[in-house]
Formats: structure tokens, C-alpha cells, sequence
């Protein structure tokens, strides 16, 4: 994470670092968790304003099992919790923005945990570059972790060379969307929908 957060402010990227477990954050799929009997939950006023105002989301995590840690879950199922929300123009409120995913561990699981990661952000409405994800696992079974002396991963061509790419994509693809206005909005408001709109979708087609 700190490789592709330093090429970003190198070129002139303001990055904000959440670590999720350093917050009280409460398990469900709804925007206010207090609404729904937790006493705490400071997603909506510590993480959601970063999030929001955010043109790129870099999901990091560690595999455990092979698989995503039940923290990086968490985030997936919070950050779907505010897909019911709208931006300015109608469409789902992470229209606009592109996502990214950087796993590491000692074990096999790093292309499984980026998909599901990366599936998971398009579908809630991020848009996903080419190559947009990285990963380290060193060895298969138990081994040095990444910044563990002598471990070969900061040296890693492989992984080095993949943040970076993924990096830069993210940038170049957060740049075009910024300079586009966004994703047009013609054929994906959810308002203009709910208000009647059907973008050329013919609800009593002609058979023939």
C-alpha cells in the first residue's frame, strides 16, 4: 500500500489511509448500524465522509485461508450498505469513481481475493481499470511476511512492477472521469427511473 500511496503523492494525489480495525465500526449492511441495535458504529462520521469525497479506492487486505479477511469483508458489506445513495445526477453514488485492490499474505489466494474484491466495487457502481490489483505471497504455506527481513518482497519485480501499473491506471482512469464529468448519465439514473424514464427500453415490445 505504501509503494503505490507514495507514487500517487509523488505525482500529486492527496491519499487518505484508513485502517479499519483502528475504528468502531459495526457489522451489518445498513448505512446507521446504531438504527439497528449496535450502541457504536463510527462508519458514518469517521470513514464514509473519506470515502465519499474519495475519486479512487485502494482496497488492501491479508488472505487468511485463502480468501479475504472478515475485515476486508466488512468494508465491502459497509461500503454496499450506501449504494442505495444517489450523486448529483441521479445515478448510484460511487458512479465516477475507480477502484483498486492490493492483497498480501504467505499463502495462495491472491487472485481469488482481488476478484472478489474487484466484482464486488463494479458491481456497487466503481469503475475498474485494466490490471487493477496486486498482490505478494512469497513462498506457498508458512513464510516470512512481506516487510519481514530477507522475505524478497520489496525487491519483487513482479509485485512491483503490478502495483505500479496499477497504480498509474487508476490515476489515468480517475483523470478521464474527472475531465469527462463523470459517467454520463443517460441510461443509468436511478431518479429518472423511479420518476418514469426508460432510456429506450420498450416495456410492451412487438413480438414478431
Amino acid at each position: 500500500m505504501d509503494t503505490s500511496i507514495k507514487l500517487m503523492r509523488d505525482h500529486g494525489v492527496h491519499v487518505d489511509t484508513i485502517r479499519l480495525v483502528d475504528h468502531d465500526i459495526a457489522l451489518g449492511v445498513y448505512p446507521d448500524m446504531r438504527e439497528h441495535g449496535w450502541k457504536s458504529d463510527a462508519w458514518l462520521d469517521e470513514v464514509w465522509p473519506i470515502v465519499d469525497a474519495a475519486d479512487i479506492l485502494v482496497v488492501g487486505g491479508p488472505i487468511w485461508l485463502g480468501d479475504n479477511s472478515s475485515v476486508t469483508r466488512m468494508l465491502i458489506e459497509r461500503l454496499y450498505s450506501m449504494s442505495g445513495l444517489f450523486n448529483e445526477k441521479g445515478q448510484y453514488v460511487f458512479y465516477g469513481k475507480v477502484g483498486g485492490a492490493i492483497i498480501t499474505g504467505n499463502e495462495d489466494g491472491v487472485k481469488h481475493s482481488a476478484m472478489s474484491i474487484l466484482y464486488s466495487l463494479q458491481h456497487i457502481g466503481f469503475v475498474i481499470p485494466p490490471a487493477a490489483d496486486a498482490g505478494w505471497i512469497g513462498a506457498i504455506g508458512p513464510g516470512p511476511s512481506y516487510l519481514d527481513e530477507g522475505s524478497g518482497g520489496p525487491e519483487n519485480d513482479f509485485t512491483n512492477r503490478n502495483t505500479t501499473f496499477m497504480t498509474w491506471n487508476l490515476m489515468h482512469l480517475a483523470a478521464m472521469l474527472k475531465q469527462a464529468g463523470g459517467i454520463p448519465a443517460y441510461g443509468n439514473s436511478r431518479e429518472a427511473w423511479n420518476e418514469g424514464a426508460r432510456f429506450g427500453f420498450d416495456t410492451n415490445p412487438e413480438y414478431r
